[in-house]
């Protein structure tokens, strides 16, 4: 789980880490990594390192998708 508090509030980056199955893979300075749709782009330009702040949407939403997924396997 990605602790989003510690990578906005610390005013953190995130960096590029891969392109795979229409999603790019970023990772915040703690190493905790998350997908970014392509499908949710649009015309927007996404930079190899950029504010932490800007990607607080995807990072909740795979802490969700994260959260969904172990319950699950409980």
């Amino acid at each position: 789980m990605i602790d989003i508090k510690r990578a906005v509030v610390e005013k953190r980056q995130v960096t590029f880490r891969f392109y795979r199955d229409g999603e790019l893979w970023y990772a915040t300075e703690f190493g905790e990594e998350f997908p970014v749709p392509i499908s949710d782009i649009g015309t927007a330009t996404f930079q190899a390192t950029d504010k932490a702040i800007l990607f607080m949407r995807y990072m909740r939403k795979w802490n969700a998708t994260s959260d969904a997924q172990r319950a699950s396997a409980a």
